[in-house]
């Protein structure tokens, strides 16, 4: 072995490095971004769960209960109700995680040294964060108990939380992974499947051929992107059949809402790719760069496993711009909740308007290239 042969490989592979600003800004760029992005958004802990109480009591000992929810680091308490629908609209639409309920002879019985009893309304689409939730909540009940009898005069009765689970009552965790995996999954195909196609055609030449057609910028999108669809389309019938029926998640909800929602989520995303394709003449810088838009932003910030609420802030904004965010909501509340455009509207226009904004500079990025 030679190592002045070896040197001049080395010295020439690295110049080739250095040529290609784009692959080595990428190259250093990803373990940093991902670096932040795990060590940021990746975290087990739950906290600041988002709370409603209704208080039926209206008592001291009712209010010195509720004063426990709101001073514990682990609540946060949005609103006080009155009545069951506000709780479960709150819960429906994600606002809260619990629902605190104080019944009218909470105080009656606490001084007749019975049993006090407290209502825990629990949304287990989340099984995860709701079972850790149950245990605090449990944990300030226990608490609030142990206070009563240390400072009572007279016999004091405890107080009892009864757990009600909404949504998936057996806290299966393969009903919450499930429908959010589904998310990430076509987000990732899609968004690999048309980062490759218009680098391919720059690097097999045929690029040109296209080119000197009469065929449009937004025909040539257009047309790769329906071819694409279809592939798209198929792996997603398959990965709702195979949660439908293999893992046995329970659909509740619309099947024309959820293909419907589907189907305008798989177009942004592969109109994603087609830009990032659009922007790079390599397939193998396209795929790094459809890899990095679509797999860690997918992943980590659409809530698919961790909890966007328990992140700082400012990943929380950054959040907000991830489309497979919003299409998780709908795909776990039509699996889990049963809801409908009536709660989902707001995520249902959310894919809309990504998916005509991305095609839009998909194809503007293409015009740019070809002119």
């Amino acid at each position: 072995m030679s190592f002045r042969r070896t040197r001049a490989v080395f010295h020439k592979e690295f110049l080739h490095i250095l040529r290609d600003p784009r692959s080595l800004a990428a190259a250093l760029a990803q373990p940093l971004i991902m670096l932040i992005l795990f060590g940021w958004a990746l975290s087990m802990d739950v906290d600041h769960i988002p709370t409603v109480i209704y208080d039926l009591a209206h008592t001291p000992e009712s209010r010195d209960l509720a004063r426990d929810f709101r001073g514990s680091r682990y609540f946060t308490v949005i609103d006080e109700v009155q009545g069951y629908k506000p709780i479960e609209l709150s819960i429906l639409s994600k606002r809260a995680l619990l629902g605190v309920v104080i019944p009218e002879a909470f105080s009656r019985d606490l001084s007749l040294g019975k049993e006090a009893q407290v209502q825990l309304l629990v949304d287990g689409s989340d099984s995860n964060t709701a079972s850790i939730g149950i245990g605090y909540a449990e944990g300030v009940v226990a608490a609030y108990t142990q206070r009563l009898h240390e400072g009572a005069a007279g016999p004091r009765g405890g107080v009892v939380p009864q757990v009600r689970i909404w949504y998936n009552p057996n806290l299966l965790s393969q009903n919450f992974i499930i429908p959010g995996l589904i998310a990430v999954i076509v987000m990732i195909i899609a968004a690999n499947l048309g980062s490759l196609t218009i680098a391919r055609e720059w690097e097999n030449g045929t690029m040109e051929h296209l080119l000197s057609t009469p065929l449009r910028p937004s025909e040539l999108c257009s047309g790769k992107l329906a071819a694409h669809f279809v592939v798209g389309l198929v792996d997603m019938l398959i990965c709702l059949g195979v949660g439908i029926f293999v893992f046995g998640v329970p659909l509740k909800g619309s099947v024309v809402l959820l293909l419907t929602s589907s189907c305008i989520f798989l177009f942004g995303a592969l109109g994603l790719g087609i830009m990032v394709s659009a922007m790079n003449r390599t397939q193998l810088m396209a795929y790094q760069m459809g890899t990095l838009v679509s797999f860690l932003p997918a992943f980590l910030l659409s809530g698919f496993i961790y909890s966007i609420s328990n992140m700082p802030r400012i990943i929380q904004a950054v959040a907000l711009f991830v489309p497979a965010r919003y299409f998780m909501n709908i795909v776990r509340g039509v699996f889990l909740k049963g809801i409908g455009l009536e709660i989902l509207w707001f995520d249902f226009l959310l894919c809309v308007v990504y998916g005509i904004v991305v095609f839009y500079f998909a194809t503007r990025k293409l015009r740019q290239k070809v002119a």
